[in-house]
């Protein structure tokens, strides 16, 4: 089975987790992402791989219309009966490949992807495909979790999430979407650095991961060296994970 099925049949049956999650609904992060963009209200925008529509819904009444995107169906229908839920009535929902977005060249002024590029098995492409689709001048405002320079901490995240969830690619570092932007053809105008905890229950039980299988990443944190843990604030009580720190990178990027 490729990555992009596992992206369907994972998401597919944690939809609505999505959606009530509180990492993707309440982060400050979103509220930084409508900050940098600059806005009139005749913009057209792109929300890649929406999820549950959380930044679809939170730039609806801001711009002109809305495409929100995404690869699984149910991701599609939870997003829209939330977004609608919250009385926002110009957001369209297409279902579509960020790799191979179903849309003409220069379509949007904004275009938006938020904690959905770690599951892209082809970042380079993704980045070529939002250059094609924005208008000169356009706007791109990325937000997804990234790993630190240090390629010993890189592996150690990326370990756990793709253990946690077998639809995780890669989580990159910071220098790494810089360079990729800077290659495609982008100008960086503003980023920064989020620090996101997660909690270690709600985290695994999001994507519905097997008892045994978080006994066993449990097992993992515990026999992990400690300047490792001290890195990511590993927080162990009794032998059990409660929480650990990751970080974010928001960012605008312009078609020049």
């Amino acid at each position: 089975m490729d990555l992009k099925k596992d992206i369907q049949k994972q998401f597919g049956k944690s939809a609505d987790s999505y959606v009530t999650s509180s990492i993707h609904k309440d982060g400050k992060d979103l509220q930084k992402l409508i900050e940098m963009a600059e806005i009139t209200g005749n913009e057209e925008l792109l929300d890649v791989a929406t999820g549950g529509g959380h930044t679809a819904n939170a730039f609806s009444p801001l711009v002109k219309k809305v495409t929100a995107v995404d690869l699984t169906q149910e991701m599609l229908a939870a997003a829209e009966k939330f977004i609608k839920g919250n009385g926002n009535q110009n957001v369209q929902f297409v279902q579509g490949d960020a790799e191979n977005l179903p849309f003409p060249d220069r379509s949007f002024d904004i275009v938006t992807c938020r904690i959905a590029p770690h599951h892209f098995p082809n970042l380079n492409q993704f980045i070529t495909e939002v250059f094609r689709v924005l208008n000169n001048g356009g706007q791109f405002l990325l937000d997804d979790n990234v790993v630190p320079e240090n390629d010993e901490y890189d592996q150690f995240y990326n370990k756990i999430e793709k253990w946690r969830d077998y639809s995780h690619f890669r989580a990159w570092k910071k220098s790494e979407w810089l360079r990729m932007l800077e290659f495609a053809g982008f100008e960086i105008i503003e980023w920064h650095r989020f620090e996101k905890t997660f909690y270690f229950d709600s985290w695994c039980n999001r994507m519905n991961l097997p008892i045994e299988e978080k006994e066993k990443l449990t097992q993992f944190f515990l026999e992990t060296p400690e300047r490792i843990l001290d890195k990511f604030r590993v927080n162990i009580e009794k032998d059990q994970v409660i929480s650990f720190q990751g970080e974010a990178l928001v960012l605008k990027a312009v078609k020049k």
